[in-house]
């Protein structure tokens, strides 16, 4: 099974689990008058939501490189990750408005019935087999929806345990605002979540790495090879959580192409023996000893802690 098939199962499983989860929430929160467990089911729909966008973008992704896009679809990831954030953050938001609303209503308030607390333990067991099979997925195609969609969903966890803790202390201290405060802390949770995906999308489509210790790995690698001197200019981008990596190198301006070439051939294949999930390498061979002009792009070992091989 490929990395589309299991994005497109895995999502259908989520859709499934999320809808059912949601729309207990939804009608429990309802009839017993739990603002806090209506807001854990309204949780639970964005869920659902960001399955149904997690099989769009499946789909985008699998469609090969052409010439508009040389290096394919995998970015897509990326924007739909920053597009779930966003319908998050709308979800949160939302909660927050109608928590602080029910706050400084000074109307009476009745308790919330038993119906929300059982609903809401039950939530929390469908939510933590959830989230684990979504992340041991994610893992294994290394894909950063999945991951961050068990993120969300690690989260939703705990925001349905708080508001079983809420509900708890609802009933006995027989204060139904506590139900409204429970809800509101839930809301900047999420809204907090949302931001934090939001950013961590900004890595890969500003063709940055998360890991910046991957450029050390490079310099050893080089390191490791006969002739191959002075690694500088290198450059590292994410192409839907792959490497694309280029650098430069120096060898002696003395030797033929074709030993230049198995050099640069041997750094590759170095690289590749020290860093995973590589896309793509390109190695450009300089002369040994050339002045370099200060370069725009790129960094060399100056800009970076190495431990030097030996």
């Amino acid at each position: 099974m490929d990395k589309k098939q299991i994005l497109i199962k895995a999502s259908w499983i989520s859709i499934a689990g999320n809808s059912i989860l949601s729309l207990s929430k939804i009608i429990a929160g309802v009839l017993s008058g739990s603002l806090a467990v209506l807001s854990d089911g309204i949780d639970s729909a964005t869920d659902v939501v960001i399955s149904l966008v997690m099989i769009f973008t499946a789909r985008i992704m699998n469609k090969p490189p052409n010439a508009k896009y040389v290096y394919g679809y995998e970015k897509a990831e990326g924007i739909a990750t920053k597009m779930l954030s966003l319908i998050i953050f709308f979800a949160g938001a939302q909660m927050l408005v109608s928590s602080v609303q029910s706050i400084f209503d000074y109307s009476s308030k009745a308790l919330p019935g038993k119906l929300a607390i059982g609903v809401t333990g039950i939530s929390i067991i469908g939510k933590i087999l959830l989230s684990v099979y979504q992340y041991r997925q994610g893992k294994r195609i290394n894909s950063q929806m999945l991951i961050a969609n068990a993120v969300n969903m690690r989260n939703d966890v705990l925001i349905s345990v708080g508001v079983l803790v809420g509900l708890v202390f609802t009933f006995i201290l027989n204060m139904p605002i506590l139900d409204s405060i429970t809800g509101m802390v839930i809301s900047i949770f999420i809204i907090w979540s949302s931001v934090k995906i939001f950013m961590d999308s900004n890595v890969e489509l500003l063709d940055g790495v998360k890991d910046e210790t991957v450029y050390n790995q490079i310099f050893e690698a080089v390191d490791m090879v006969p002739g191959a001197h002075n690694p500088h200019r290198a450059r590292i981008r994410t192409i839907g959580n792959v490497y694309m990596i280029a650098l430069d190198i120096e060898v002696d301006g003395n030797i033929t192409l074709n030993e230049a070439h198995i050099i640069a051939h041997e750094v590759e294949e170095r690289i590749i023996q020290r860093v995973e999930n590589i896309y793509d390498i390109v190695v450009h061979v300089e002369p040994l000893g050339k002045e370099h002009p200060e370069e725009k792009f790129g960094i060399d070992r100056k800009s970076v802690k190495v431990k030097v091989f030996n």
